[in-house]
């Protein structure tokens, strides 16, 4: 199967425990509640070099330039191993290192399906972390990978979002 569902329209935000952007505990989060312009998904695990390395730096800049602008932006633990190290806890200790003040979730995989990963996983096709997602106002996926360039996606859309 190819990673990544680029034209497709955006699966829900299903299976996944969230919390605000204030770090308190919230219900289900839907994509609609992110907003009805671009939405950008970040897929992380916390023991992930490169999700710290890459991934939540890339994401800081986008939350920074574009969270005010229209953009809708959520981080997702998308737990596929380790398990015991990519807990729940661990949303509100990024959310503080990286001043993130955006919903986080956290995704664990059904221990009984043979594949082992997270549903939002499987609906995104995300070949693992770290891996983001933009999501156009009509719903539809236009990126879908490993590697953002944030100040070109930055150009990109701070004309549009607004």
């Amino acid at each position: 199967m190819e990673p990544g569902i680029v034209g497709l329209p955006a699966p829900p935000l299903e299976n996944v425990r969230w919390i605000n952007e204030d770090g308190d505990e919230r219900g289900p989060l839907t994509l609609a509640e992110l907003g009805t312009g671009f939405n950008i998904l970040y897929f992380f695990q916390d023991w992930c070099a490169g999700c710290h390395a890459q991934g939540f730096p890339t994401f800081v800049v986008l939350a920074e330039d574009l969270r005010d602008k229209g953009v809708g932006l959520a981080a997702i633990q998308t737990v596929f191993e380790g398990s015991d190290v990519n807990t729940f806890d661990r949303l509100r200790e990024n959310q503080r290192r990286y001043g993130l003040r955006v919903p986080f979730g956290h995704a664990v995989a059904d221990p009984a399906s043979a594949d082992a990963v997270p549903a939002i996983m499987e609906a995104y096709r995300s070949g693992g972390t770290p891996w983001f997602v933009v999501i156009a106002p009509d719903g539809r996926v236009v990126y879908d990978g490993f590697r953002l360039d944030a100040k070109s996606l930055i150009q990109t859309l701070r004309p549009l979002a607004a």
